[in-house]
């Protein structure tokens, strides 16, 4: 949507709402005073960041003012109205890349004072909004951020009053009305309630976490309420208002995590938005609020953005500040040999420093830490499997924990007040690696078999991430940094992970074969890059060299995974990475290990010319094995020919290089020619197809330089436009006694009849030619007879002719008979042609005569012949 579209679908009532935004609407006195009491009052209640202290001296919270602190994070739009139900933190790292890369190209990013604008779908303001994000985004503190500008009058004032309410607050209530809802949080305005609702224009409720509501929330229940007084259970109430029979006119802005709209549907929210998190610079922003020191700030970021896990989870802040509690520890007490133990490499030794840190400040005999961990570890695995995240005091009675531990409070954030205190870890990935970890403190064989064939049957993907970490505590050196703590790790536990990954990736690799589906295949990657394992990687995969993950989105921390997966391998064939939704973070991930590819294929990612430097990074490596390099459909354009011309002229194992489908076409384009016919390089295969585009003038580069190069045998040219002088000059170079190209493919080039007597000269010319592909052209005409003449030429060498779709006909079937003369001609293809149409006695003899020939080759000769021809009854195909 464009300002201009905003303009003119809204007229004068867009000068209207920019002024009412900045001043707010006329408010008698009496208002305007309680207004200000409950911007006091909404300002004390959210005007602080409570963030935990990293585990060193004292465990108290720290606050900061949310204007000094407050990091910005991507807000989106997202246009699709349905969610499918999968593991989000496994599926937002795709999107999140993809929304970087758009960034980069100016996809707008959406402001707080952006949220209820005009929208050009709907032709109106939207009423109801969805911010949707997966957990530890910052959906709560741009809730809290949004209502702190509202009170300090920097968005909004369109809102008379805002009502902040948290579900995971509600969960007390039950039967209530909207008045008795409103003045539980806000007592203040109990003798002015009747006034303020009587304007539900001016007024917007803000729902903060659906997917922490105990109630049912039915959008699409023809049961609403219109009545504010009217008593009711509080899921009812939000409905209503939701879909504006109570309070029409009202707004409603609501935050929730993506699984729990995949359940409910989103298409009952005008707009949905989503909570993308820090882009590259807010990560660094953030590094650099927590630390006071710069130099430490510095040197932990470049720590991380080097290490592909660490870094690709900072979207999240919450993982940010999970990162620099453990790191801040790691290089604040530690000599630099101790740092080379105590860093982590995996998330889930990320997750185990984490929680080691918090036991060292305790004096904690072993025996009291197993004992409170289990318990809470019981109840983890409990909520994971039941998608539970709030937990209240019964919960923690059934699983006998004990609440008096100074322990807890490090693990579990504690809300409201008695009775009704409710509980939830710091953050789900905590809570997921807890459910984990108790695997490996309280051994039972069979709860452990019914957790993990639960986990990897859920439709929703929730015990992923459950069972990345039951493979990582599986790492020896994992267990380790916790065993001083929590004692040994179960063994037994270990032993019946590694047994249970090896089967499922043989009964994955079985199932693949039948089915599409690589993604089990990537998750159990994931789950080999967790233990560390390389022996199992090579027991698992090792007889296995081809890999293709064609069509399967790769995430930054998927791609990440690879190299350990393909150094652990030693030797891969071939890896396919086709559409994968690759971008630069990805890309600079997987980049460690491509040279141990001997055939790689990155066709049709979102790469860029930027992103090629790291592709040269790879060819140029002493021992890189790549002999096949695939960058068709790449983005990329003639600056990118530049930075590949030195390693594809010195690389000596690249031997096929496919550009096709990109736009090479410029100035630089000589610079990758140049290099082409360079001594040293070894191409044999070079691949520039293009779909559709006429070649400007780098075809005659192009020509210029295929004749000096000596190990060029195939040139691919399909779908590139070739006429008038640039087809000439092409030409000139095949004819050139120098040329070495044994395969010619011209398939779909534009060529017309008056093209066959270049060719006829050419094929006269070369002693090399051996393969001819002129297929989708339009030869048919009088010099078809020339090309034909040639190729029945005892001294054409070629063996295969395709000429599927030139659009032959009746009349030159004599010029095709020639080709019986042919000496080497042995596989002729003339699919799609459509001869014999007529269906004269004598078209039909002279066909049979032609297959007759080309049938006792075959046999006599024993190759292979396929050739159809349409209209007359004879389909040719045989495999000798």
């Amino acid at each position: 949507m464009t300002v201009l579209e905003e303009i003119t679908h809204t007229g004068d009532n867009l000068v209207e709402q920019i002024v009412l935004d900045k001043h707010g609407p006329n408010l008698s006195t009496e208002i305007k005073e309680i207004q200000r009491l409950h911007k006091n009052h909404l300002w004390k209640k959210n005007q602080l960041l409570v963030e935990n202290k990293p585990p060193g001296s004292t465990f108290e919270k720290q606050s900061f003012n949310i204007f000094e602190r407050y990091v910005k994070v991507v807000v989106i739009s997202r246009n699709e109205r349905k969610l499918e139900p999968k593991n989000e933190l496994t599926t937002v790292g795709t999107q999140h890349e993809k929304y970087m890369y758009e960034k980069r190209t100016a996809q707008e990013c959406i402001l707080n004072n952006k949220l209820f604008r005009w929208c050009g779908q709907l032709g109106c303001e939207p009423h109801t909004v969805m911010v949707r994000g997966v957990p530890g985004v910052g959906k709560t503190t741009l809730m809290q951020k949004f209502v702190c500008d509202w009170v300090n009058r920097k968005l909004y004032q369109r809102f008379s009053f805002i009502f902040f309410f948290k579900f995971r607050k509600l969960n007390q209530l039950h039967k209530v009305n909207l008045e008795m809802l409103i003045l539980q949080e806000y007592p203040h305005l109990e003798n002015h309630l009747d006034i303020i609702l009587q304007n539900p224009e001016e007024l917007l409720f803000i729902f903060d976490g659906l997917d922490e509501s105990v109630h049912q929330m039915d959008f699409w229940s023809n049961k609403l309420l219109s009545n504010v007084k009217q008593v009711d259970s509080l899921d009812l109430i939000v409905v209503s208002l939701v879909k504006q029979s109570l309070l029409p006119g009202c707004y409603v802005l609501m935050t929730s995590r993506p699984t729990k709209l995949a359940s409910i549907g989103t298409g009952v929210f005008q707009r949905v938005f989503e909570i993308m998190g820090f882009f590259s610079k807010e990560r660094e922003i953030y590094f650099q609020s927590f630390f006071e020191n710069k130099e430490i700030s510095d040197t932990i970021f470049k720590y991380v953005k080097e290490n592909a896990t660490l870094y690709t989870f900072c979207y999240l802040p919450s993982y940010c500040w999970i990162i620099c509690t453990v790191l801040s520890r790691s290089f604040q007490t530690t000599s630099s040999d101790q740092q080379v133990t105590l860093l982590p490499r995996t998330v889930t030794q990320l997750f185990a420093i984490f929680v080691a840190n918090i036991l060292s400040n305790h004096s904690l005999d072993k025996s009291d830490a197993q004992k409170i961990l289990q318990s809470i570890g019981w109840m983890a695995q409990h909520g994971v499997m039941n998608h539970k995240i709030i937990f209240d005091e019964r919960d923690l009675g059934s699983f006998n924990v004990d609440t008096s531990s100074q322990l807890l409070s490090s693990f579990l954030n504690e809300t409201d007040q008695p009775p009704n205190v409710n509980f939830s870890f710091l953050h789900l990935t905590v809570q997921e690696f807890f459910a984990a970890l108790v695997h490996y403190m309280d051994f039972n064989q069979e709860k452990l078999q019914k957790s993990l064939k639960d986990a990897q049957h859920y439709d929703d993907n929730r015990g992923e991430i459950f069972l990345r970490f039951l493979c990582g505590l599986s790492d020896v050196s994992t267990g380790s940094i916790l065993k001083r703590y929590l004692g040994a790790l179960s063994t037994r536990t270990s032993e019946i992970i590694i047994e249970w990954l090896h089967k499922t990736i043989h009964e994955t690799w079985r199932e693949n074969e039948y089915k599409d589906d690589n993604r089990k295949l990537l998750s159990a990657f994931v789950y080999l890059f967790e233990t560390r394992n390389t022996s199992l990687v090579l027991q698992s995969l090792g007889s296995h060299k081809s890999f293709d993950f064609s069509y399967v989105p790769l995430t930054p921390l998927d791609c990440s995974v690879f190299p350990f997966i393909l150094e652990s391998c030693i030797e891969t064939e071939k890896l396919n990475l086709e559409s994968c939704s690759i971008q630069n973070e990805g890309l600079g991930r997987l980049s460690r290990a491509l040279h141990t590819i001997r055939d790689l294929s990155l066709r049709n990612n979102s790469l860029k010319d930027g992103d090629v430097h790291l592709i040269c990074s790879v060819l140029s490596q002493p021992n890189c094995k790549i002999q096949r390099l695939c960058l068709s459909r790449c983005n990329l354009t003639d600056s990118s020919c530049s930075q590949l011309a030195c390693p594809i002229s010195k690389s000596p194992s690249l031997r096929t290089l496919d550009l096709s489908d990109n736009r090479l076409e410029g100035s630089r384009f000589r610079d990758l020619m140049t290099a082409l016919s360079s001594p040293t390089c070894r191409i044999e295969e070079l691949i520039l197809s293009c779909d559709g585009r006429q070649m400007d003038t780098s075809s005659i580069q192009l020509a210029s330089n295929i004749s000096k190069n000596h190990s060029l045998r195939k040139l691919n040219l399909c779908g590139s436009k070739l006429v008038g002088p640039l087809f000439a000059e092409l030409m000139d170079a095949l004819s050139s006694p120098s040329c070495r190209i044994q395969e010619l493919i011209l398939k779909d080039t534009g060529l017309t009849d008056g093209a066959c007597t270049r060719l006829a000269m050419v094929i006269g010319n070369t002693q090399c030619l051996r393969k001819l592909d002129l297929s989708y052209n339009n030869l048919a005409g009088p010099h078809f007879g020339d090309l034909m003449a040639a190729l029945s030429s005892p001294t054409c060498g070629i063996e295969e002719l395709q000429l599927e779709s030139i659009r032959l006909t009746d009349e030159y079937v004599s010029s095709l008979l020639l080709l019986k003369k042919s000496k080497n001609l042995k596989y002729l293809d003339l699919n799609r042609n459509y001869i014999g149409d007529n269906k004269t006695r004598q078209i039909r003899e002279e066909m049979n005569e032609l297959q007759k020939y080309f049938v006792a080759k075959a046999l006599a000769n024993n190759y292979n012949l396929n050739g159809r021809v349409y209209g007359t009854g004879i389909h040719w195909n045989f495999t000798m």
